[in-house]
């Protein structure tokens, strides 16, 4: 059974800095790019990053550019999201998504709240 756990999530002030972890079991994590997800209240899912198989290609949507990281730990079979400098639009949950070939497999989900 495929399981992938978010965590980190929580209420931040505006200009604060969170870290998501979504930690993966029952793949070979290794072999799947990852990504991250999210959903405003009311909105559609969104694309936010995503990281390649080894690490190596990294890619943002523009509303977080320059402000998040998303890094992987393919030992730990964990991906990572460093928020930095948060706004109250990043509020949202946030997903973890695992895709490879026609495999994939989405995480609960984790809130994050930027309000002061």
């Amino acid at each position: 059974q495929v399981l992938l756990v978010e965590s980190g999530g929580g209420l931040v002030q505006p200009g604060g800095s969170l870290l998501l972890s979504c930690a993966a079991s029952g793949l070979t994590f290794s072999n799947y790019r990852m990504k991250w997800y999210r959903q405003a209240p009311g909105k559609e899912r969104e694309w936010v990053a995503s990281i390649g198989s080894a690490g190596g290609s990294t890619n943002y949507a523009n509303a977080v550019k320059g402000r998040f990281t998303i890094s992987r730990d393919n030992a730990k079979k964990t991906v990572y999201l460093q928020m930095n400098s948060l706004k109250p639009e990043d509020t949202a949950v946030y997903f973890c998504n695992a895709l490879s070939g026609g495999r994939d497999y989405w995480g609960q989900g984790t809130q994050v709240t930027v309000s002061s």
